[in-house]
């Protein structure tokens, strides 16, 4: 029986062993001299510096040790900071998924001093830290004498030097990745790759013909090409912000079919992660919603109802995602390529109702105002002059709708900003729903809407108004011309 009871109790502590080197993480810290003060354990997540999060906290007993420990199933891992109570100490460490390390990390000697015990990976790690630093140096190196070039052979060889540097980081990041594979400073080196576009020149099938946009083509194409869409880890590491926000500014084009369509395919290479997923549609989320280039909050919907309303935001809660799809449902009726709300309200002047669908003209400019706001006070002589020189002979016809003000305040405005030639309207009895109607939040809101009563331009002001109408009739030439 007792060696039944051994053999049970020795069972039960390898699954124990076993179960812990699944999950969580168990770190020594050993820092000589350091004792009875705070040290914190902080991951990235998406994002670079100062942008970190702390996830656990120790303090050095009489010894200097500190000890983090984790059973979590949650931890992912990823790059982690382990930083003192002055805030200023600190150096960076790779975890992975039941780790069991120990660090040695004098304080003075930070971090060329530091070793590790029981993490190869991270004394490799370590090396590529000082390697970087030899590089930083170098770098500065070449920029003084790029300041002391003379002459342009002068800045040929300096360039050359850079270049040579350059390609030698690259050599050791991919022999790293050749030497290690799967490991998590590979994964690093594989997300951060970036396309090296093949040298020379590029032609177009006629074989004569350079070809202008192979160089942006090739990039955008191989951009993600090392990146890891099913690595959690990489979330938290400070990459992913950063290449989303190169790719979506810089080069997928500025058009809702565009940035839908790349949505769908980065989402689609993440499905079914946990972080990846989360914070790429976060991410996108936030981009659109907060993006200056009209037309941008067609995809936010797009998003909405394609992820949000289909149980992927599984990190929301209820009231939480109302608030997306109530924001959605509102954006919807009036984005670009819609018919516009119907709108009717009384005249300022003759109290006769007035219907935005009624106007007769090739293009409607709806204006959202109100008497006190600065904004459109300043606003207000600028679209008059740009009305009379440029937009009434374009067959623009002006519809204002007053959103506050009683009848007198607004009569006063329309008379000191020369408005009286317009269509000018008030919301007096407060029945027309123009704030759900055309999302209307703030003041001046600019609508442009064609002769059908399309929404054409929303969100507009005095400066592209008239640019906007000229590139439409441009387009509408080029569909009639068969181009």
């Amino acid at each position: 029986m007792k060696r039944l009871l051994l053999a049970t109790t020795l069972l039960l502590t390898t699954v124990s062993s076993t179960l812990f080197a699944k999950d969580g993480y168990h770190i020594v810290l050993k820092m000589p001299g350091v004792k009875d003060s705070m040290v914190f354990l902080a991951h990235y997540y998406g994002k670079n510096r100062p942008t970190i999060f702390k996830t656990d906290s120790s303090r050095f007993d009489k010894n200097g040790t500190a000890v983090f420990h984790s059973t979590s199933a949650e931890f992912t891992g990823g790059i982690y900071i382990l930083y003192l109570s002055d805030l200023q100490t600190n150096f960076e460490v790779l975890l992975n998924k039941g780790d069991d390390i120990t660090i040695i990390a004098p304080k003075d000697e930070i971090p060329d001093g530091i070793q590790f015990k029981n993490s190869p990976e991270n004394t490799r790690f370590s090396d590529y830290v000082k390697y970087l630093k030899d590089y930083s140096g170098n770098e500065e190196k070449l920029k003084k004498e790029l300041e002391k070039a003379k002459t342009t052979s002068d800045t040929a060889a300096v360039r050359k030097k850079a270049v040579a540097a350059s390609k030698e980081l690259n050599k050791y990041r991919r022999d790293y990745v050749k030497n290690y594979p799967g490991t998590l400073l590979a994964t690093i080196f594989n997300a951060i790759e970036t396309p090296q576009i093949p040298e020379g020149d590029h032609f177009l099938e006629d074989g004569k013909t350079k070809d202008s946009t192979f160089n942006y083509r090739y990039y955008k194409s191989h951009f993600w090409d090392g990146f890891d869409f099913r690595d959690d880890r990489l979330i938290y590491t400070p990459i992913y912000d950063a290449r989303l926000e190169e790719y979506f500014s810089k080069l997928v084009l500025p058009w809702t079919d565009s940035v839908e369509k790349e949505a769908d395919v980065l989402l689609k290479k993440c499905k079914g992660t946990k972080d990846m997923f989360h914070y790429t549609l976060w991410w996108i989320t936030r981009y659109v919603e907060n993006s200056k280039v009209m037309g941008m909050d067609e995809v936010f919907v797009y998003l909405v109802e394609n992820y949000y309303m289909k149980g992927d935001a599984f990190w929301l809660k209820s009231d939480e995602l109302s608030k997306y799809i109530d924001r959605a449902q509102k954006i919807a009726p009036n984005v670009i390529g819609n018919i516009a709300p119907e709108l009717k309200m009384p005249n300022v002047v003759t109290q006769k109702m007035e219907s935005v669908h009624a106007i007769k003209g090739k293009y409607t400019c709806v204006i959202f105002y109100s008497p006190t706001c600065g904004h459109c006070q300043h606003e207000m002589p600028s679209i008059d002059s740009l009305y009379k020189a440029v937009l009434k002979d374009k067959g623009v016809k002006m519809m204002t709708v007053a959103t506050e003000g009683d009848q007198k305040s607004i009569t006063d405005f329309i008379k000191k900003y020369n408005m009286g030639e317009w269509l000018n309207t008030w919301d007096s009895d407060h029945t027309s729903d123009y704030h759900s109607k055309y999302d209307v939040y703030s003041t001046p809101t600019i609508y442009l809407l064609d002769e059908k009563k399309i929404i054409r331009g929303k969100r507009l002001d005095h400066n592209n108004i008239a640019g906007l109408i000229d590139m439409l009739e441009k387009k509408a030439k080029e569909k009639k011309d068969g181009k």
